[in-house]
């Protein structure tokens, strides 16, 4: 192939007035097309594809006079300026059979055109153009079409039925579109010429039923690839698919297909690869999966297949090469039930099994797979040790993970890696020394075992090309050797959760790649290296639970793109320094607890516009809260599932009066911490407005004056700790409004007056400690009786429920009922005779006689 470097198309071809074919493809010309091309008028066959990628626009026009050309192809050539007018050059040359015009830029597909000239067009690719209409109705008047490919643009809209139209089509291609939805139109069921069909990353919904139905009644279907990944496709498959037996290639996958697999995908005979992983699928896997002997390929990991896999499944499956099956999880639903001593049809160079029982022995099928590059068995029951015979078989991987299983033993340095492999055995019992492999190693994660004894000294010579490293959670001693600075491809290093001692070296200024550090949780001593500020791309440095001491080095304010900064439980000293807020605004974790910084909460902080978890607990601070703390806006943001990928690692938060590990949660916890300082003045109002704070911990400091009245407005919160400080007044009626709130504690502080009563109050009083050291608290649930009626803070709240409320109750219901019959006993008579005369003149004369009467008694007895 020649490469004229982007050299301009010599003007003399248009002067071969009897070309009839000229092929320039590949050749790298560039620069403008000759308009004189134009005067070839009996050539028949041009291809400028592979144009030499440049802004050079060039010009359509001269293409009207090529009336002979059937085969045109212009890949690559920048057309943009022609994207008002190319339809109408194009429709000038009656003759063309082929049409190749992807990657133009041409961006506008016309809705219509008066007439169509270019009929005997057979095929037409228009790809990658940036089209975003729907599809023309003038393509369908293409009836000799035998491949359409419009892949990669931004086409949208539902597909229509007229695609039945084009009876001759072999090859369909509108995938990548994105914006394509609807159901698959009828239309295509009859297309019984169909070879190849792409419809894959677009949104088509509904089921395939009718689809695959009308293809199966086709005398003799053609269909060979049949690919529908990525949409949003649902219902079962239907058993017709078996009658497609020309299909080769089934691409499924990344839909919500529910249901099992039909019997009839036996029928198969001819399919070479299936792909139905990423679906809502489960039930039995049939035995007639056995049938498909040209399978090479078997996809169907991520669905929920139960039941168990035989031998019957594999035994003709002798093309297989790569299988793929279960999800990355530890509820297991299928068993493998295969003997010991069978020997598989296959040979395999890809396994990946998750989530499937195949325990407890390491599997024996894979003893004479001598051609396996990746291994892939997780979540699998293997309670075994790497036998021997897998040893044996001198195997070269591009991957080996076996994570998530009990595997134990000792790992051998012999097993042999290619360039750019990957190993991962976290989650077993492995024990003994490090392994020491190949230089071939880009990732190796060892955590969560048992390994132990001292880093190698030479790991870093040894795998210099190394991206990924975690070996955390293991039993390893020693210091960190210098010779991990060798590793400048480093991105990620976690040495978490060992017994390594002594310094952190100095070596941090050669692998600026590193995005992860973290050497929690450790014995490390010492300060903390200067060189970090190095690395600049650094997003999560977490060196928390070690003995390291001095200040923080100043060179940490490069790190700006840091988003978890944990430096919690060490012996840090000095002041926070202010650049943490004015310089890190991606933080989303700062937890410098339990140190001993001095001095003032720096105001700064509270520029951290995504800040969702502070944690400044147990130093030496002084001074007031800051009021700007209710501008840390992360605390009013919701974070979703979404957020995950901008946490790693796991993380300790005080919250719910114990001390909690988070780690794939992480986004969810929205926590402020700052207990056991000496914070003095009052609680800042303005930290009422950070309404999705879920754990407020001030305690044990020395915090005045009253509880902020509109504490209601913590409209998430559920630990809320204000003890052991100087707080005065009554506690705010607002609080009854926190209906989230399962943890309260108010104890040891100088509070008065009633405690309010209803919704989460009724079941936090259950425990009065959380009110002891409050000398002039009253109610319940604390002995001392309150002298007037408690009454429920807001209309509707039933204050009510213990025997003490009933008494009250009960008491002011007596005075106000006796009070009534007094007022109405007494007007009721009295007032009748102050109105009426009459009535007041019969009463007096009754009076008079009846005291005469008694008189009379009395003197005759």
């Amino acid at each position: 192939m020649n490469n004229f470097e982007g050299t301009q198309i010599p003007h003399f071809f248009g002067s071969l007035t009897e070309l009839r074919y000229l092929n320039l493809s590949g050749a790298s010309f560039g620069g403008q097309i000759p308009q004189n091309l134009g005067n070839l008028s009996r050539l028949q066959y041009l291809d400028l594809g592979f144009y030499e990628p440049e802004s050079v626009e060039n010009d359509l026009q001269w293409v009207s006079g090529l009336h002979s050309l059937k085969y045109l192809n212009l890949e690559g050539v920048n057309l943009y300026t022609t994207s008002s007018y190319w339809l109408q050059t194009i429709n000038t040359l009656p003759s063309l059979l082929e049409l190749h015009l992807p990657q133009c830029q041409l961006m506008n597909l016309p809705k219509s055109i008066p007439f169509v000239n270019f009929t005997s067009l057979s095929i037409l690719d228009l790809s990658n153009n940036g089209f975003n209409s729907t599809i023309p109705k003038w393509l369908f008047n293409l009836t000799n079409l035998k491949s359409l490919d419009l892949n990669s643009n931004s086409l949208q809209g539902e597909l229509s039925d007229m695609f039945s139209e084009l009876t001759s089509l072999e090859n369909l291609d509108l995938s990548s579109n994105f914006e394509i939805e609807g159901p698959l139109p009828k239309g295509l069921g009859v297309l019984c010429n169909l070879q190849k069909l792409s419809l894959d990353y677009n949104r088509l919904n509904g089921s395939i039923a009718e689809f695959v139905d009308g293809l199966s009644q086709c005398t003799n279907p053609k269909l060979e690839t049949l690919n529908l990944g990525y949409n949003n496709l649902n219902g079962n498959l239907p058993s017709s698919l078996g009658l497609l037996n020309s299909l080769r290639y089934l691409f499924l996958w990344g839909n919500s297909f529910t249901g099992s697999i039909p019997q009839t995908i036996g029928n198969l005979s001819l399919l070479e690869e299936l792909y139905l992983s990423s679906n809502r699928m489960g039930g039995e896997i049939p035995q007639s999966f056995g049938q498909l002997k040209s399978m090479s390929v078997m996809e169907l990991r991520d669905n929920a297949w139960e039941g168990i896999v035989t031998e019957a499944h594999l035994a003709n499956l002798s093309s297989l090469r790569e299988i793929s099956i279960g999800r990355f999880s530890g509820n297991v639903s299928l068993k493998f039930d295969i003997s010991s001593d069978w020997t598989p049809p296959f040979v395999l160079k890809y396994v990946k099994i998750q989530g499937c029982n195949l325990g407890p022995k390491f599997p024996s099928f894979l003893r004479n797979q001598t051609d396996l590059e990746r291994i892939i068995i997780n979540f699998a029951g293997i309670s075994d040790v790497i036998p021997d015979w897998f040893l044996e078989m001198d195997l070269e991987l591009h991957e080996l993970d076996v994570a998530y299983n009990q595997l134990s033993g000792r790992v051998p340095n012999s097993l042999r890696f290619k360039s750019d492999s990957n190993v991962d055995l976290s989650s077993n019992n492995f024990e003994g020394p490090l392994p020491l492999w190949s230089s071939n190693l880009t990732t190796l994660y060892l955590r969560d075992n048992k390994f132990s004894g001292p880093i190698p000294k030479n790991i870093g010579t040894a795998m210099p090309f190394m991206t990924d490293m975690d070996i955390s959670r293991n039993r390893l001693n020693g210091t960190i050797p210098f010779s991990i600075g060798n590793m400048e491809a480093l991105t990620t290093f976690v040495v978490s959760s060992n017994y390594l001692n002594g310094e952190i070296p100095d070596f941090w200024a050669s692998m600026p790649m590193l995005y992860i550090v973290d050497m929690s949780n450790n014995t490390l001593s010492g300060k903390i290296p200067a060189s970090i500020g190095y690395l600049l791309g650094l997003k999560f440095l977490v060196l928390s639970t070690n003995n390291l001491s001095g200040k923080l080095p100043p060179s940490l304010r490069n790190c700006t793109e840091l988003a978890s900064l944990d430096l919690g439980d060490n012996k840090l000293s000095g002041k926070i320094p202010p650049w943490i807020g004015s310089k890190m605004s991606s933080l989303l974790i700062l937890r410098l607890r339990n140190n001993s910084f001095t001095g003032t909460f720096p105001s700064q902080i509270c520029n951290l516009s995504v800040l969702h978890i502070l944690d400044v607990s147990k130093n030496n601070l002084s001074g007031e809260i800051p009021a700007c703390v209710g501008n840390l806006t992360g605390f009013k943001t919701e974070f979703t599932s979404e957020h995950t990928a901008l946490y790693q690692g796991r993380l300790q938060v005080v919250a719910k009066g114990r001390l909690l590990q988070y780690d794939s949660i992480l986004y969810l916890v929205n926590s402020v911490d700052l207990s056991s300082n000496s914070f003095s003045g009052g609680i800042p109002a303005e930290i009422t407005a950070l309404f999705r704070l879920g754990t407020l911990n001030l305690s044990m400091n020395q915090l005045t004056g009253e509880i902020p009245p509109t504490i209601g407005r913590f409209e998430r919160i559920e630990t809320l700790d204000l003890s052991m400080n100087g707080l005065s007044g009554p506690i705010p009626p607002s609080m009854v409004s926190l209906t989230f709130l399962n943890h309260l504690n108010l104890s040891y502080n100088n509070l008065s007056g009633p405690i309010p009563r209803g919704n989460q109050f009724e079941t936090l009083n259950v425990d009065p400690t959380i009110y002891e050291g409050n000398s002039f608290l009253c109610g319940f649930p604390l002995s001392a009786k309150c002298y007037r009626p408690e009454i429920a803070p807001f209309p509707g709240v039933n204050a009510g429920g213990s025997d003490d409320d009933k008494d009250e109750l009960e008491r002011v219901w007596l005075f106000i009922s006796t009070g009534m019959g007094f007022f109405v006993g007494f007007w009721g008579v009295c007032g009748s005779l102050v109105i009426k005369k009459r009535w007041r003149d019969l009463y007096f004369n009754y009076v008079d006689r009846l005291i005469n009467r008694i008189v009379d008694y009395l003197n005759c007895r």
